[in-house]
């Protein structure tokens, strides 16, 4: 055997490279202690604070469309049964409780709604024949969650409005 000089690279192996598992930073000190569990605590407040508003939008918007198709509906419908009608009189009545009906469906109060009908007959009343019925109805729709303090709810209020037209049959009264 030979015995002669062994060459050194001048490095040393670490115990980090030779270990498969690595290492875990651990922290000392007086913040070790204090912020364990924290982050749970600071997701839920968060969550909270941006999580409760957007559902109000959610609701608050959900309440305004039902409200807009309601009043929309409302409007189209009685315009429909006031020129299908066969008087004047009967079709008022018609017409409203056709906004009555669809309010109702909707499960807005019929009696806050003010309903307009006019008409563009120029002699005949508003039943002649090619005569346009406007049928007009307002509503006042309140946001989802506000008190009954302070008279807040009639002016935490939405109004909506819709009008429909329709023109009587060329061949009305020709029954």
């Amino acid at each position: 055997m030979r015995l002669g000089k062994l060459r050194s690279s001048g490095r040393t192996a670490s115990p980090a490279r030779t270990s498969l598992c690595p290492r875990r930073a651990v922290v000392a000190g007086p913040l070790a202690d204090s912020e364990s569990g924290s982050a749970a605590l600071e997701f839920i407040t968060a969550g909270l604070i941006l999580l409760v508003p957007l559902i109000y939008l959610v609701v608050a918007m959900s309440v305004l469309q039902g409200g807009s198709l309601a009043v929309e509906g409302a409007a189209r419908q009685a315009a429909r049964v006031f020129v299908d009608s066969p008087d004047e009189g009967t079709a008022n009545t018609r017409a409203i409780r056709a906004v009555q009906f669809a309010l109702v469906d909707y499960g807005l109060d019929p009696r806050a709604a003010d309903v307009a009908i006019d008409c563009t007959a120029p002699t005949g009343g508003c039943l002649a024949r090619q005569s346009a019925v406007t049928v007009t109805v307002r509503i006042r729709v309140t946001l989802p969650l506000v008190p009954d303090v302070l008279s807040l709810p009639s002016t935490a209020s939405i109004p909506l409005e819709a009008t429909a037209t329709q023109i009587v049959s060329r061949f009305w009264g020709a029954r």
